[in-house]
């Protein structure tokens, strides 16, 4: 056995023998309060997993930070986890806070939360940043273990690609900066990443997670050493390291070998592709997941702990075809039901133990959608639009477990392009629709049902139209054309000029998701100020749905799916 081997087996043995509970992310209730139009007070907060059946809720207002607290219910509010304040002061310093009330008895108030400094109607927060910058990603995660998310973001908002035909790829114009903000407007930290790491997506993979167990979140991103800059302004050398950062400080804290640029991954545009992901290989701690390449080799790496490494996975050690089944984001979900995380590479499977599961073999994927997507049939499905060109089933469902296909289309295709979308937008059909389109020559577009039917052949509005939950039924709304609205339907807002999301996701108030969106010098935290007469538990606490956000920092954004049907 080989050195390498040796400490790997060791590591994994190691992972498996040390079995906790699961690590659960703590997280407060979240109460956000907005203005509506009529200068009411929209107060919204989150339900949490381990609330019992009768809890209910008090809401609380007190005028400033040392006003006594009043009680403004006359009940407690059992049937949402939202309240609007009709009887509130047009002006003045308000913060909202609740009680949880269960067997008769009121617990102690939650965090007081100030009325967001926004007109009235606006349904977003404000948060003014240090210059007159945009971001490119977003990532949500509680720094300082005290149960409030805060957001850390990557700016300035310029992308290139690796790609080096058709323009695709251009020379940097500076270097990219993390920072990390409360949801109170104040600046924690930033770190330059420097000339190693150029302004593109696929070379400047983040994920923020507590992965070393101690109840706050880590930072985690690619990083080099110094300025490797070929004179063409290329990145061809030079260390590459995997970062863990402080998250309440931004400091190292340990540094790693990145996965090298390895020949058989490919040169320049295929080995510049890397990820990052979290998984819950073990069922009960968050494993790190690093990966190089897509559209040739590709190699996996799981880390535990203090950035312990416990398996590598390669594409060409497998028997069957896992070469160039990558995706453009990684996804990690119980696929199989045994209580482990799964890595969906893209058209193919990494098992929780670093071993191939199953492959399509028919290439990169630029649509991957992983959850409850039909709930008529047992376990997860993975929606699938696959890039090269098929002479059929090029947009398919398979079961998750198997790789097996479920329903295809049967037309011949030249490029399937972008993230596509899979949401339930259409009550009349039970489940998800699955929309897809071509790009590059081709000019077909699918809406299928999640039995497989085809209800649609236009383009609805792009190739990767983004959905959220934001009003009160189940099914979610679509961001069309710079506005939040059901689909074929009434708009319910107007994004102005803060149109392009970067993070979709359920980071404060009730279970409905917020969006998170930039305009020059100023991030914008969309959330809803529409009643809710239902409540469900903080979506961030289903496992696969946290583990989508965790993603969305890195790669093609694809909103959150979640592992059970409404």
């Amino acid at each position: 056995m080989s050195r390498t081997l040796f400490v790997v087996t060791i590591a994994a043995i190691a992972a498996a023998s040390w079995a906790p509970a699961r690590a659960e992310e703590k997280l407060d209730r979240g109460v956000a309060a907005l203005r509506n139009e009529d200068g009411q007070v929209y107060v919204g907060w989150r339900l949490l997993a381990d609330d019992p059946p009768d809890a209910a809720f008090n809401v609380y207002r007190q005028a400033g930070a040392g006003g006594a607290a009043e009680r403004i219910t006359s009940g407690p509010v059992r049937d949402s986890t939202n309240f609007v304040d009709t009887k509130t002061p047009k002006e003045g310093d308000l913060r909202y806070a609740v009680r949880l009330v269960t067997g008769g008895a009121e617990g102690p108030p939650s965090p007081a939360s100030a009325v967001a400094d926004t007109p009235p109607g606006a349904s977003y927060l404000r948060l003014k940043l240090q210059g007159p910058y945009t971001a490119q990603k977003t990532a949500a995660a509680d720094l300082d273990g005290d149960g409030r998310l805060e957001i850390i973001l990557k700016q300035p908002d310029f992308n290139t690609d690796p790609y080096q035909k058709e323009g695709y790829w251009k020379k940097s114009e500076d270097t990219y900066k993390i920072e990390a903000w409360t949801l109170d407007g104040r600046m924690l930290w930033r770190h330059d990443m420097g000339w190693s790491i150029e302004e593109g997506i696929w070379y400047s993979p983040y994920v923020v997670c507590d992965l070393d167990g101690d109840g706050r979140a880590e930072v985690y991103a690619k990083g080099g050493d110094g300025d490797p800059r070929e004179p063409t302004g290329h990145v061809m050398k030079g260390d590459e390291w995997l970062l863990k950062l402080d998250g309440r400080t931004g400091r190292v804290l340990k540094k790693i070998p990145w996965i090298p640029r390895l020949p058989q991954i490919g040169e320049y545009n295929h080995y510049c592709r890397n990820l990052l992901a979290v998984a819950y290989l073990d069922g009960k701690r968050p494993h790190l997941i690093m990966q190089r390449g897509t559209y040739q080799g590709i190699v996996v790496e799981a880390y535990v702990g203090d950035l312990e490494r416990v398996w590598q996975w390669k594409s060409w050690d497998e028997k069957e075809k896992y070469n160039s089944q990558g995706s453009h984001t990684l996804h990690c979900a119980d696929v199989d039901g045994d209580g482990r995380d799964e890595i969906i590479v893209g058209s193919c499977v990494v098992d929780d133990n670093g071993k191939g599961l199953w492959t399509l073999g028919i290439g990169h994927p630029d649509t991957c959608y992983v959850g409850d997507i039909d709930p008529s049939r047992p376990g997860l499905e993975i929606f699938f639009g696959i890039e090269p060109r098929q002479k059929s089933g090029a947009v398919r469902l398979v079961e998750a477990a198997t790789g097996k296909t479920i329903w295809a289309n049967t037309e011949p295709t030249v490029h399937v392009h972008s993230q596509g979308m899979c949401a339930d937008i259409l009550a009349e059909h039970p489940g998800q629709e699955c929309y897809a389109g071509e790009a590059k020559g081709g000019t077909q577009f699918w809406m299928y049902t999640a039995d497989g039917k085809c209800i649609g052949r236009e383009n609805i509005g792009g190739l990767a139209p983004w959905t959220l939950w934001w009003d009160d039924d189940p099914q979610k709304e679509i961001i069309l054309g710079g506005k939040i609205t059901k689909f074929k339907g009434k708009a319910l807002l107007d994004l102005a000029e803060a149109r392009r999301g970067t993070l979709a996701a359920d980071i404060l108030g009730d279970w409905r998701e917020e969006l998170v969106t930039f305009t020059r010098g100023e991030m914008r935290i969309y959330t809803t100020t529409i009643p809710a007469r239902t409540r469900r538990v903080c979506l961030m606490q289903d496992r696969l749905y946290r583990n989508d956000v965790a993603v969305q920092s890195m790669g093609y954004n694809a909103p959150p799916q979640h592992s059970k049907p409404w």
